[in-house]
C-alpha cells in the first residue's frame, strides 16, 4: 500500500512495568488509529523508541502492525541508524514481515559528506522498500542538502522526504527541484500546517498519537489551502504540541497517552 498524503503517526510503543512490549496495549493503539482516521503509521522511530529494541522485539512491533492495519493504513518502519549493515538488516526484516515503507534517518554522530548520504540511502532503495529519508539535523549533527535530496528522488525506490529541519522555505526549494509526486513530510508538528501550505504533502507526528482526528483534520486542511480551518484546529492544539517536548521525546506522549487511556 503506497504511502499518503496527511498525517502519519509517529505512533509509541507500550510496555509493561517489566520493559516488555505490551502487545494487548499496542493492539488497541492500532484499531484507535484505524478508526480515527490516521493516514499513515510509524512504527519504530524514535517515538516508538526502537533505538534500545532486539530484532526480536522489532519483530513483534511489525508483525502486530501488519496484522492489524495492513492494507487499510499504509506502514512506515523506521530502519534507519549509523551501521548501513545494520539499516540493511532491519530493512530486509521489515520488507520479509510485510511493512509498506522503511524510514530511513542520515546516518548520526559520523557526519558523512553529501555524497556518502547519497550513496547511503540509494543503497537502502535498492533493497526494494520503499524509502522515506529523513533530515534532521538537530540530532544527527549532519544536513541532506536540498540538492543531495533531488539527486536521491531519482532512484524509483526513494518515494520522500521527513524534513525536520524546522526551515519553512526550504519546501518551496525542494518542491521545485523534485516535482509533485515526491512525498515531503513535516517532522515539526508545531510548523506542521504551514510546511503543508507552503506545498508539502503531510507531517509525521507526534501529537498524533493522543490527537490522531485533529491532526488528520488538520493536514486535510492544509492541503486544500483552507487557512482560517488550520487555524480553528491548530490553535488549541499548539499548547500540547509544546507540552510533549517538554522533556526528551517519547516520555511526555508516553505520559499523555497513559492519562487517556
Amino acid at each position: 500500500m503506497p504511502m499518503q498524503q496527511g498525517s502519519s503517526c509517529a505512533v509509541i510503543t507500550p510496555m509493561t512495568d517489566s520493559g516488555k512490549i505490551d502487545i494487548p496495549s499496542f493492539r488497541n493503539l492500532l484499531k484507535y488509529h484505524i478508526n480515527s482516521g490516521t493516514d499513515n503509521l510509524c512504527i519504530l522511530g524514535t517515538t516508538g523508541e526502537a533505538s534500545v529494541m532486539s530484532m526480536d522485539e522489532r519483530a513483534q512491533v511489525i508483525t502486530t502492525a501488519v496484522d492489524m492495519v495492513k492494507g487499510k493504513i499504509p506502514i512506515l518502519c523506521g530502519t534507519g541508524t549509523i551501521n548501513p549493515n545494520h539499516v540493511k538488516e532491519m530493512t530486509q526484516q521489515a520488507i520479509d514481515l510485510g511493512c509498506d515503507a522503511s524510514l530511513v534517518v542520515t546516518p548520526y554522530y559520523v557526519k558523512p559528506p553529501q555524497r556518502g548520504l547519497i550513496k547511503h540511502f540509494t543503497d537502502m532503495a535498492d533493497l526494494g522498500l520503499p524509502v522515506i529519508m529523513y533530515n534532521i539535523p538537530g540530532r544527527t549533527k549532519v544536513d541532506l542538502s536540498p540538492q543531495s535530496t533531488a539527486i536521491c528522488a531519482e532512484h524509483p525506490n526513494i518515494v520522500g522526504l521527513k524534513d525536520a529541519t524546522g526551515d519553512l522555505d526550504r519546501v518551496k526549494e525542494i518542491r521545485s527541484l523534485v516535482g509533485d509526486d515526491f512525498l515531503l513530510y513535516s517532522g515539526n508538528d508545531d510548523t506542521a500546517s504551514n510546511f503543508v501550505m507552503r506545498g508539502g504533502d503531510g507531517c509525521i507526528s507526534v501529537t498524533a498519537n493522543v490527537a490522531p482526528e485533529q491532526m488528520h483534520d488538520m493536514m486535510v486542511a492544509a492541503l486544500e489551502k483552507d487557512a482560517d480551518l488550520v487555524q480553528q484546529i491548530n490553535g488549541p492544539l499548539m499548547g500540547l504540541h509544546k507540552n510533549l517536548f517538554v522533556e526528551s521525546n517519547p516520555i511526555p506522549v508516553e505520559y499523555a497517552a497513559w492519562r487517556a487511556g
